[in-house]
């Protein structure tokens, strides 16, 4: 019998599906090792290094913090957690009746540019410097549109918070389950820093909190009673009613706006199967087939396979970025620089009036910025919000701009409150 010769044989057999295999494996290993170096880089940048250290975290730093996680790290995720956590308001019957009843989001005629004024304000303080006039403007702004309702008894400090509450653990617990990687405690605490410091700003009371309304060991510890207080609120409030179905379907048509009419049927299955059992009830809303919940589940683990061993980090001249920087030379006015539905405060360019978005958008039917009829020139933080308050609350927002700024808002919130 004659030897058999392997080196004959590995002659033979070609040897590109080895050299492929070994440029992806070493690939992988690259994007791996960037994505968690650039963690790693972030973490060592801060001091905070210890459970003890979070009760020093300055509101300054928690904003630099939940920055990097919303427009480099994170930022389709974050984006979208954003957005349901609004949506998740809606489950509450006092919420969803008051907006129902202004027609801010049950109407179509209203619904996008509320969700735009919304998008514009929650953008602005999060994404400037606490201490930054573009921050304590767009809170003020806030501050004015909810005192007119908190004065009529139609918002209460409860659905404040738990709206408030819903930032910071929607945002965890969707990164948690749709990302490459969970958020490290050091930006969880970051998110509930930031967000506490923005409650403080809006006059909410944390009082019905555990450790409320100043006991708090640090931003973490906030974001761990926020879980527990809400998990109980919404046992309590969060139950079906017609004005949340309502709202619901106003705000689902938002979210697949830009679909074709036959993609649209599906894509309402989709949003379903993203939400848990407890908003789909209070909702209205009938179980998705189980099919779309695989598929939800498979394309979002696909995805967090690819990002985790196949994606770049994000570089930082392409981080998202929801606002224009700077205003604008001419006007003084910031524009928004993407939009779902309407192209409400986008700016009337070549590019974003004829560029290929436009055409597509126009040969659909659907609207592109053009006129004034969306407001392309822009805005000036204090004139976002309902039409029927353009104009008024000049003096409650000034005083409120004016308090804030006495303020330390880039101090520790845990420090002063």
């Amino acid at each position: 019998m004659l030897p058999f010769n392997f080196s004959t044989v590995s002659e033979k057999l070609p040897s590109w599906p080895i050299s492929t295999f070994a440029l992806l494996f070493s690939y992988s290993l690259l994007c791996h090792f960037l994505r968690f170096r650039r963690m790693k880089q972030k973490h060592v940048r801060y001091p905070y290094k210890t459970r003890e250290s979070f009760a020093n975290m300055t509101a300054d730093d928690a904003y630099e913090i939940s920055k990097y996680i919303i427009s480099l790290e994170f930022p389709f995720t974050a984006e979208k957690a954003a957005q349901f956590a609004l949506f998740r308001t809606y489950g509450i019957p006092s919420i969803s009746k008051l907006l129902c009843e202004t027609k801010q989001f049950s109407e179509p005629a209203a619904a996008s540019k509320r969700y735009s004024d919304t998008a514009v304000l929650i953008n602005e303080f999060v994404s400037s410097p606490p201490t930054s006039d573009r921050a304590i403007s767009a809170i003020s702004r806030m501050n004015y549109i909810h005192s007119v309702y908190q004065k009529a008894g139609k918002i209460s400090n409860d659905d404040m918070l738990y709206t408030l509450s819903l930032f910071v653990l929607e945002t965890d617990r969707w990164i948690r389950m749709y990302e490459w990687r969970a958020m490290t405690p050091m930006e969880v605490c970051a998110m509930g820093t930031q967000w506490k410091n923005i409650g403080d700003a809006m006059g909410i009371s944390f009082a019905p909190l555990a450790s409320g309304p100043s006991g708090f060991r640090d931003g973490l510890q906030f974001t761990e009673e926020l879980q527990a207080w809400s998990e109980a609120y919404e046992r309590e409030f969060m139950v079906p009613d017609k004005w949340n179905n309502k709202l619901a379907d106003e705000t689902v048509a938002i979210l697949i706006y830009n679909l074709p009419k036959w993609l649209k049927g599906p894509a309402c299955k989709v949003v379903v199967a993203l939400m848990d059992e407890r908003l789909r009830k209070a909702m209205i809303y009938p179980p998705p087939p189980s099919g779309y919940t695989t598929f939800v589940n498979i394309a979002f683990a696909a995805r967090k396979i690819f990002l985790r061993s196949f994606a770049l980090p994000r570089p930082y001249f392409l981080r998202f970025k929801a606002l224009s920087e700077k205003p604008d030379k001419e006007t003084g006015r910031y524009y928004r620089l993407f939009y779902e539905t309407e192209p409400w405060y986008i700016k009337k360019t070549i590019w974003n009036c004829y560029g290929p978005e436009a055409w597509i958008r126009w040969a659909a039917g659907r609207p592109y910025p053009e006129g004034q009829k969306y407001k392309s020139q822009g805005y000036h933080i204090h004139e976002v919000g309902p039409s029927k308050m353009d104009g008024k609350g000049m003096d409650a927002y000034e005083a409120t701009r004016q308090k804030l700024f006495a303020q330390s808002r880039g101090a520790c919130p845990f420090g002063f409150s």
